[in-house]
């Protein structure tokens, strides 16, 4: 194959918004034939299945990244968000090109907390506190924020192993900073038995805690950060589902508020639910709270089961909707054609940072 030549950030183009279904499902086989072991495409479980379809393996965001490092492909099409990818290209070798369908699909969570409020909120921290912090990341956050964790001593964290770290995090530092999802950080540390009245919330619009008390008492800083489709799951949700379907369970992701995860049956992480339904007895019926794909997923999977969401207004992630048919198509087109489209490549300095608080949580996963 030709020198492929590497692009910016490119629109999709207007052909590709024309085509039929089914002309699109046949284009994408044959491009992933003609690859063959030098393409991998990870799906994010949130995805959507006409994307999901292609999937040469499906997971949650570091899983999928491990498995891109593990896997000898040239190309690593990610359909998920940006710091899924961002992830992927900096645990994969130099050689692997890691891309991302479409450039808008972030992740909104990630984007609260951008690494210049961090810097300067950790300034004021360090300055209230001394050097008693260190400082954790959910690795649904910027490769720029990884960086920072990792050169501050700190770890990345995921929703199946929050416990494990923080645990470990608190035989380093008297107090934990955790970025960049409020709700996690207050679930985790709530089950390792940090009583509410010692977490405070860091507010990085105006620069200073939300807390009331003696600042000397506070054992973990959250950020004040969350996750937009798990915050719509809310207690009046649970509440309705234990008036009118007393017989079912209520599961949900701890990106959920405190007082959600308090009032249901089950909490964990994707995988923990995923597993959860699937070695439920036949008959079983569950109200689950997380994202809308995956819900619809689960019930095609399991028709032995009764399964509604807690929410039943919820829509997808939107920006992890906007991984579709066409830009997937697109972007394997364009690597036929020769030309990487949208490639996710973090910068060298930000890489290393970041990989140090990768290791430090794989250390010890």
């Amino acid at each position: 194959m030709d020198v492929l030549q590497h692009t910016q950030k490119q629109v999709l183009p207007e052909i590709y918004k024309d085509l039929s279904e089914i002309e699109m499902v046949e284009r994408v086989k044959k491009i992933k034939e003609k690859f063959g072991a030098r393409l991998f495409i990870p799906g994010h479980h949130y995805q959507k299945d006409e994307v999901m379809q292609f999937a040469d393996a499906t997971g949650d965001s570091l899983q999928l990244a491990q498995l891109s490092a593990a896997n000898s492909a040239e190309y690593i099409v990610f359909c998920g968000v940006h710091f899924m990818a961002e992830t992927a290209d900096i645990l994969t070798e130099e050689y692997q090109q890691v891309i991302l369908p479409d450039m808008r699909a972030g992740c909104s969570m990630a984007d609260m907390a951008d690494i210049h409020q961090t810097e300067r909120g950790w300034k004021i921290m360090q300055d209230t506190f001394g050097d008693s912090i260190i400082p954790l990341t959910y690795v649904n956050s910027t490769a720029a924020i990884k960086a920072f964790v990792g050169e501050n001593g700190g770890a990345t964290v995921t929703s199946s192993n929050a416990k494990h770290m923080l645990e470990w995090a608190f035989t380093q530092k008297e107090r934990i900073l955790f970025l960049p999802d409020q709700h996690l950080g207050r679930n985790t540390a709530y089950d390792l038995g940090v009583p509410l009245e010692n977490m405070a919330v860091w507010n990085p619009i105006l620069d200073r805690l939300e807390y009331e008390g003696d600042a000397e008492n506070i054992q973990v800083i959250l950020w004040k950060g969350h996750c937009s489709v798990h915050e719509n799951f809310r207690v009046p949700n649970v509440e309705y589902i234990r008036e009118t379907r007393p017989d079912m369970k209520v599961i949900v992701h701890p990106e959920c508020s405190r007082e959600v995860v308090e009032c249901s049956d089950y909490a964990g992480s994707t995988k923990y639910i995923i597993d959860t339904i699937s070695e439920a007895p036949a008959g079983s019926k569950w109200a689950i709270g997380t994202e809308m794909n995956l819900v619809k997923r689960l019930m095609q999977q399991h028709p032995d089961k009764e399964i509604i969401s807690l929410n039943p207004h919820m829509c997808p992630c939107l920006t992890m909707n906007r991984i579709d048919l066409p830009h997937l198509l697109w972007v394997l087109e364009s690597l036929e054609k020769g030309t990487i489209e949208n490639q996710i490549k973090v910068e060298a300095t930000i890489a290393d940072g970041a990989k140090l608080a990768l290791d430090r949580m794989l250390a010890r996963a």
